[in-house]
């Protein structure tokens, strides 16, 4: 085959982490190309379902709220250059029980843990008085035991559009990319690599994959065991009209010790409908293998066990339910290294269900790392 044009950079995966990462590097003047197996934005990944929780008090980790704080920045940005709404700040709440509390990925107490990290990070937040919460959003039936963080600039992010404007900007800055062209291999020859797809084979100096749950295609048996592929399913129920869900908050739950004692959700974008969802962190082993819709069983399940007793001002019709997956490491941390110990290659992966809300940051620093990699390298070929 006839050897093709090299790329500066190639990105493998173009959802949210990918996304922002081309944008980025289409700011430079190098040559980029984004490869996709499918045609992004689309509903087999992680990165779908109308709508994403944002907030800075980060309870997974105080190392990310710097990224999260630089997230916001950049969305607000995006909106500025392309004219697009891609985050709605709506204030939102973190809600414990208080009977046991609520550990998310095995931490400690997730609740009280975002409190301190707000407080360590300067970031505008109030811990309201139960009666004061009921009276301002009395679709939540707290118990007495339970507490309530309230953060200002929590909202919720709209994951599609988002992904579609960065790709969209990006081509328009001259990225070239390619849908429906899964990656099959990666090879290293001499100082660059070849990427093969079912049509043709491409060729970049430098790489970041960040192809979600796909990682498992690309990497060594052995390595495959550190990522745990979890389906979710998201649902959207129906409004009792006599409610008004007008002034909603995003809002979080833990009601319980466990990670799956949990439930989330968004104001109403329809007028008819509240999207709320749980977790689960029940293994399937590809993104291939998911069951790509919910069954009755489940939405009954979810309603009985999650909804009744905690959500009023709702009605038990589920006007649609959505699947996605995450995908997840066992201490829930992102993975950001070099793939099989090459420099030239970065593999940034399982952002375990709370990625969406850091990919704008992750995106640019990614891009960032990527292009003084290669100036140093075009430095030391002169």
């Amino acid at each position: 085959m006839e050897k093709q044009e090299i790329y500066d950079v190639a990105v493998i995966g173009l959802g949210a982490v990918g996304s922002s990462a081309i944008y980025h590097l289409s700011l430079s003047n190098k040559r980029v190309l984004g490869l996709d197996r499918f045609t992004p934005p689309h509903t087999l990944g992680s990165s779908h379902g109308e709508t994403r929780i944002t907030r800075l008090a980060v309870g997974e980790g105080e190392d990310y709220v710097a990224l999260a704080k630089r997230s916001h920045e950049l969305w607000r940005e995006l909106e500025a250059k392309s004219g697009v709404r891609i985050f709605s700040q709506t204030g939102g709440i973190l809600i414990d029980s208080g009977e046991k509390p609520w550990a998310k990925h095995g931490s400690e107490g997730f609740w009280d843990r975002t409190v301190r990290f707000a407080r360590n990070n300067q970031i505008s937040h109030s811990i309201p008085d139960l009666g004061e919460v009921r009276d301002r959003f009395p679709a939540f039936q707290i118990p007495d035991s339970g507490r309530v963080y309230w953060e200002k600039e929590a909202g919720y992010l709209r994951p599609e559009l988002a992904i579609e404007t960065q790709l969209r900007l990006a081509k328009g800055q001259g990225a070239h990319l390619a849908f429906n062209s899964p990656v099959l291999a990666i090879e290293k020859e001499g100082n660059h690599f070849s990427l093969r797809t079912p049509d043709r084979i491409f060729f970049a100096e430098k790489l970041l994959i960040s192809s979600g749950g796909w990682i498992k295609d690309l990497l060594p048996e052995k390595s495959k065991i550190r990522f745990k592929i979890c389906r979710q399913v998201l649902h959207w129920i129906e409004i009792d009209p006599s409610f008004s869900w007008k002034d909603s908050p995003v809002w979080m739950w833990g009601f319980g010790p466990d990670s799956e004692d949990f439930i989330y959700g968004f104001p109403s974008l329809d007028g008819h409908s509240v999207k709320m969802a749980t977790e689960s962190f029940l293994e399937v082993d590809h993104p291939d293998l998911i069951q790509r819709s919910a069954s009755p069983e489940e939405q009954k399940e979810f309603w009985e066990q999650k909804v009744e007793g905690r959500i009023s001002g709702l009605r038990p019709n589920f006007i649609q339910s959505e699947v996605c997956f995450y995908t997840v490491t066992e201490d829930a941390r992102f993975v950001i290294e070099p793939w099989k110990g090459d420099l030239s290659a970065l593999l940034v992966s399982a952002c375990s269900g709370h990625g969406f809300k850091h990919s704008a940051a992750m995106g640019e620093s990614l891009a960032h790392r990527l292009l003084k990699d290669l100036s140093k390298r075009n430095e030391l070929d002169q």
